[in-house]
């Protein structure tokens, strides 16, 4: 019998994710269309789940996270630093068009990032997050509330592929993805599916 499902939830919108500035550190809080936005995400949830034993819920230390998980109606198990978002350092607020003024070409996917977390690192985090949930999806389904960057990398890490192959999937503010396995093969089941 296959595992549960894993499922991730992207926080809502802040000030800075609106503006497509790197939030690493940070600890902004939810935009008031970011605590609509977490608010439906509670529906899609409700919609997407059908195991009615409680999920284990773990959730970025960010008050960005830990309040969509609230709002979505989640309780939090446990916040945990191995879900916060990439470190990016010295380009933490700045945009991509701010970094490549300096940098030509630059994206967090191909090129370092002064001060902060490299995919390698991010990978591995990844992965020793995966290893510490997958014993938990043997019982019940389990929900990781965080970030964009890093659940891009979870995805791609859940898949086998390197961190960097999470540059091929989109995660919006407040979305939901499900990860799963069918017949022993990892697969995604659900991806960046809006709040309701």
């Amino acid at each position: 019998m296959d595992q549960h499902t894993l499922l991730l939830l992207r926080h809502g919108q802040t000030e800075w994710s609106a503006t497509g500035q790197h939030t690493g550190r940070t600890d902004l809080p939810l935009t008031a269309v970011g605590e609509r936005q977490a608010h439906a995400a509670g529906r899609t949830y409700a919609l997407m789940t059908h195991d009615d034993s409680p999920a284990l819920v773990l959730s970025s230390p960010r008050q960005r996270a830990v309040r969509t998980a609230e709002l979505a109606g989640l309780r939090v198990d446990e916040t945990t630093e191995d879900l916060a978002e990439w470190d990016y350092g010295d380009y933490e607020g700045l945009t991509t068009e701010e970094v490549r003024e300096s940098v030509p070409g630059w994206t967090i996917w191909t090129h370092a990032v002064p001060g902060g977390e490299s995919s390698a690192q991010v990978g591995a985090r990844a992965d020793a997050l995966l290893s510490r949930v997958r014993a938990a999806l043997a019982e019940r389904d389990v929900v990781l509330v965080g970030h964009g960057h890093f659940s891009r990398v979870l995805i791609a890490r859940w898949l086998g592929l390197a961190a960097t192959a999470g540059v091929h999937f989109r995660l919006d503010p407040a979305s939901i993805s499900m990860l799963a396995a069918e017949r022993g093969e990892p697969q995604i089941r659900h991806l960046n599916v809006p709040p309701a």
